[in-house]
This record gives C-alpha cells, structure tokens and sequence, in this order.
C-alpha cells in the first residue's frame, strides 16, 4: 500500500453558529507524537475548509480523516430520497444538491435542505417530528453501516435520524458542502483511486480508533491527559502529555490521527471484502471497517 508522511484526523460538527467547540484538528507525522492544529483555537468551518484547501493546492503528502458521512443510505432503495425527483445517484450530485439548497445559510449551516419539503419527509427532525418517509425504526443505514453493525465493529446512526446526541446527520450535511468544494482538487476514498502522491480523504468513526486502543465500547470519549496518553501507547504513538483534563474532540482528533498512522500501511483497511464499485460511488465507506 502507498505510504504517507502524515496522517490528520478531523472532528467536526453540524451545530449551528460561526465557530464550533466541536470541531478539533489534529497531524501525527513520522513517528512523532500527534499535534492538535492551532490548540485552543475555536475553529469556524471556513477556516477548516481553507485548511484542507491549501493541503489540497500543496500537494502535501498525507492521509486525512473525517467523522462525518459522506452520503446517505442508497442501495437499499436505489435512491438516496425515494419519491422525491431531485434525488440524485452519486456522491457528487447529492453534495450539489445540499449545496444548492444551503448557499443561501450563512456558516455552512444546513437550515434550507432540512426544511425543504421533499427532503424533510426522509428524516426524524425531532419527538413527534418525524417524515413520512422517514423508515420504521432506526432509520435507513448504509452498506458499511449494516455491516459494521453486524460484525460488531461500530454501533452506527442512522444519517436520517436527527435527534439525540449520537446523530450524526447534520455534521454530515454541513461536510457534505464542504466536500462539494474540496472535490475533486482533493480525493475521496472509495470514490476515487488512491493517488500516487498529494492528499487523500477517507471517511472516519472515531469510535473504531477508540477501539483499536482497547476503549471499551461506549466508553470512548477520553477527558483526561493520562487516559490519552495510555490510549496512543497501545497504538504505538509516542505521548501528547497533557496534563489534566482535554477536551473530547482534542483527545478523538489526536487519537484517531494516531490510529490512522499505525493502520494505513495495512491492505486490510483499504480491501473490505462488500465493497463495490456502486457502493463506492453512491454511499462511500468508512476507513477501517473491514
């Protein structure tokens, strides 16, 4: 497999406002220890989107992760929004059209895809606010999302479902504006081949970082210094060595990035075994389910 020189991973939020407590950025490079990008820094998603621009106009070598979905479910229907005429059939026409309906939502925000008529009947907006559309239970999942459920690597949400704090639907359609700029200057694993040298992005569930460093499920959110550090031991990372608590997202963002440096050189990651080509251009993948 292709060998990078650095590996970020980014935590990312689909709150509402100009800048985001949530979003944390993090590099490991060489072998060092991994380093937040601009620490304390309350990041708006402008600022990360130039970011990953200039990666993008510098042909930096490296690996970068997000933890947001690139798509929603598709193959189950062979739609992304049954019913609806403007559905589209790949990854870079759905990012149009979220695009196409929020240009005018200030801070990449996603207010006017949500309260479209035809969009809002697909998702759970809230108790008692549910579409008709919206499937019977959980919510319709993707290829990788059933499998990760089934194999027990992940413990997904429904892209659809809106509500509670493990949703993670409005993160992903407020990345899904930002992959509608960055593509396809910066590409995107499965959609794309991986390049001979510059960027890549991969699709990210810091979960699945938190177990590969023997976190227990449901008990990944790391807020203290020690615990971190104990965590990128067991991923063979050198300590960050904060002392005291950390913030959530600064510790996912750190350890992930981690992660993707000790499993990226491995062909497992990049090979799962139900991946296809039409899965690769409609709903996307998450790095390191396999």
């Amino acid at each position: 497999m292709r060998r990078f020189a650095h590996f970020a991973a980014l935590d990312w939020s689909g709150a509402r406002g100009p800048r985001q407590r949530g979003i944390a950025l993090a590099v490991a490079s060489g072998t060092g220890a991994p380093q937040l990008v601009r620490p304390g820094h309350i990041w708006s998603r402008a600022e990360i989107l130039a970011w990953l621009q200039h990666v993008a106009a510098s042909r930096a070598d490296m690996l970068i992760g997000f933890d947001f979905s690139a798509a929603f479910a598709f193959a189950d229907c062979d739609a992304y929004f049954p019913q609806w005429d403007l559905s589209p059939n790949n990854l870079p026409a759905l990012w149009a059209l979220v695009e196409r309906l929020t240009r005018s939502d200030p801070h990449y925000q996603i207010d006017g895809f949500l309260s479209h008529r035809d969009a809002r009947r697909h998702f759970r907006h809230a108790r008692g606010d549910v579409g008709d559309l919206f499937a019977p239970g959980a919510g319709r999942l993707r290829v990788v999302e059933q499998h990760q459920r089934a194999t027990r690597q992940a413990a997904s949400v429904s892209n659809f479902n809106l509500v509670g704090a493990a949703q993670v639907g409005k993160a992903s359609l407020a990345g899904m504006r930002l992959l509608h700029r960055l593509h396809p200057a910066l590409p995107l694993w499965p959609l794309d081949p991986v390049p001979g040298s510059g960027p890549l992005l991969v699709e990210i569930y810091t979960g699945v970082a938190a177990r590969a460093a023997g976190i227990a499920a449901g008990r990944s959110k790391i807020r203290d210094g020690a615990a971190l550090d104990a965590a990128l031991a067991a991923l063979d990372s050198p300590p960050v060595g904060v002392t005291g608590s950390i913030s959530d997202h600064a510790s996912d963002a750190l350890m992930t990035a981690a992660w993707l440096r000790a499993v990226a050189g491995d062909a497992a990651p990049w090979l799962p075994a139900p991946l296809t080509e039409a899965i690769a251009s409609t709903e996307g993948w998450t790095f390191g389910i396999v």
